[in-house]
């Protein structure tokens, strides 16, 4: 506990998922006072195709907090 996760569109290379992972990773760790090996973070590329059926319409309305603009 906790878990984040981020799903987002293909095209960015390892580098930078592992980077923007390690970033948050560190501001839960700091945000939350949780112990470093509690938190995890995983990244998942879904296609453009499948992004309302695989990620908009699972969330529910009321846990999106930011909500995107299109």
């Amino acid at each position: 506990m906790p878990h984040i996760s981020v799903k987002m569109f293909p095209g960015r290379d390892e580098k930078t998922k592992k980077d923007l992972a390690d970033k948050l990773h560190e501001l839960a760790v700091k945000e939350l006072a949780c112990p470093e090996g509690a938190v995890s973070v995983s990244v998942e590329d879904i296609e453009k195709e499948k992004w309302n059926e695989e990620v908009l319409e699972k969330i529910d309305e009321n846990d999106m907090l930011v909500k995107p603009n299109y």
